[in-house]
């Protein structure tokens, strides 16, 4: 007969661990990789984008049948009354596709080697920032655009240009550059209106000194789609308890409602 020795026991105590082991991991992975492979940065805003584009087609196609039933529900009087001003004004406020001439601006970074650039010369020179888009953004309104696309989306006059780097937040998505603004209207006065604005003329000075992209094309008919971001208003309140307002003596922070200045690059 065979001796056990204590080795037995200790084989038999592994094995039985390691096998529920194995079977624990299978059941939480569901048959997939436990440990993924790491998702680099592009990839995340990538998926972001397309889960926001995803959203964004769901809350149009929600808010077509709200319309639709709120014309129809009840036959109320008053209700038609309201649905059909809110459709005269909709052509004015971006909520319905449009046709005609076309700006289109393109800004881009420089493809410059930094270590190039002019004496006393720093790489935010080399790329393209928030007020640099906004310049071109209010130099078309002020040109008479009666409608505008920033990338691929429609804005109004609402809507809100913030960057991130050098990277574009529009309504929940990201973009990276080249920067392409286009504006419906007269295409004589958009362009009269981009040369005579002092912040896309300081944009244009970097574009002889260090490379920037900068590009104006013109077209004879193009289609906008309707503005598909929300419509809700949102603005800041100053802060102040329930009883009296705050001084600032007594701690209490105040909302500002100067805007930052612009400055150069």
């Amino acid at each position: 007969m065979t001796r056990r020795t204590p080795w037995t026991a200790v084989v038999t105590a592994v094995t039985v661990s390691a096998g529920l082991l194995f079977g624990i991991s299978a059941t939480a992975s569901k048959g997939n990789d436990l440990r993924p492979g790491q998702r680099d940065m592009a990839q995340v805003v990538q998926a972001a984008n397309q889960r926001v584009a995803r959203q964004s087609a769901t809350v149009k196609s929600l808010q077509s049948q709200v319309d639709s039933l709120s014309k129809t529900s009840g036959g109320s009087n008053n209700a038609a009354t309201i649905a059909a001003k809110a459709d005269a004004l909709a052509p004015k406020a971006g909520f319905t596709a449009v046709t005609g001439s076309t700006v289109t601006v393109t800004l881009d970074d420089s493809k410059r080697d930094p270590s190039t650039l002019p004496e006393g010369g720093n790489l935010n020179w080399l790329v393209v920032h928030q007020q640099d888009v906004q310049a071109v953004v209010n130099a078309l309104w002020r040109g008479g655009a009666t409608a505008m696309m920033l990338m691929d989306q429609r804005v109004i006059s609402t809507s809100a240009v913030r960057c991130v780097g050098n990277t574009l937040i529009l309504q929940g998505r990201v973009y990276s550059p080249p920067f392409k603004i286009t504006a419906m209207g007269d295409t004589t006065e958009l362009k009269l209106a981009l040369e005579n604005d002092a912040g896309v003329t300081n944009y244009r000075s970097y574009v002889d000194l260090v490379g920037l992209g900068y590009d104006v094309k013109t077209s004879a008919s193009q289609t906008f789609p309707a503005f598909g971001g929300s419509s809700t208003l949102r603005y800041a309140k100053a802060a102040f308890s329930s009883s009296a307002p705050s001084s600032p003596a007594s701690g209490a922070s105040a909302t500002s409602s100067s805007a930052p200045s612009s400055s150069a690059k």
